[in-house]
């Protein structure tokens, strides 16, 4: 190390020989990427080469001295931090809001109980509420497609919708979509109100 000090690249090559591998593969364990952690390997031994002149023997020996060079080892944990900023970000972009995939699950959930609970229904009182709540369908254009008198209609959805609120629970049921209305056309009563 004082040869090396003394600027004898000789000195500095028998250094690099006995270091070099310790040294890469320290940093290597700490940074798991090989490129960054040649590039800093590279660096520790510039700022050994230096730096050799305020190496003091009696505060220890060379290998130790190389290994925990202040420089290399902030070096080392910068690089380190930046990789664990760069992981995190990209987390951050590619995992949807916990809020979101919450309000997914739930849904998705919601919509298969209210899938299972259509089974309770009889066909046709399944195909006019699908008509008019899912179809767009008003209570007369859906008498229309099936052939049926609109109070027959209308009576299917009443009793599929109290079917539906006794399997579900006495959550209330969404109004049905409606289509767009002409305008000066009268409202569409309600399901289940009387005209």
């Amino acid at each position: 190390m004082a040869r090396t000090a003394r600027g004898d690249e000789r000195a500095f090559e028998a250094l690099y020989g006995t270091a070099a591998a310790p040294v890469l593969a320290l940093v290597l364990r700490v940074l798991r990427d090989r490129a960054q952690a040649e590039e800093v390997a590279r660096e520790v031994f510039w700022q050994v080469w230096r730096e050799a002149p305020r190496y003091r023997p009696e505060r220890g020996e060379v290998l130790p001295w190389v290994l925990t060079h202040r420089r290399a080892v902030d070096r080392v944990r910068s690089a380190r931090a930046a990789a664990d900023r760069d992981r995190t970000a990209a987390l951050r972009d590619h995992t949807p809001d916990f809020d979101r995939v919450a309000d997914r699950v739930e849904e998705a959930l919601e919509r298969d109980r209210v899938r299972r609970a259509l089974t309770v229904l009889s066909d046709a009182q399944r195909e006019c509420l699908l008509l008019v709540y899912f179809g767009g369908c008003t209570q007369a254009q859906a008498a229309a497609r099936i052939g049926a008198p609109p109070g027959t209609v209308k009576t299917r959805i009443r009793d599929a919708l109290r079917q539906l609120r006794g399997h579900l629970g006495d959550a209330p049921l969404p109004p049905p979509r409606r289509s767009p209305r002409p305008s000066g056309a009268p409202a569409r009563p309600a399901v289940g109100s009387r005209p």
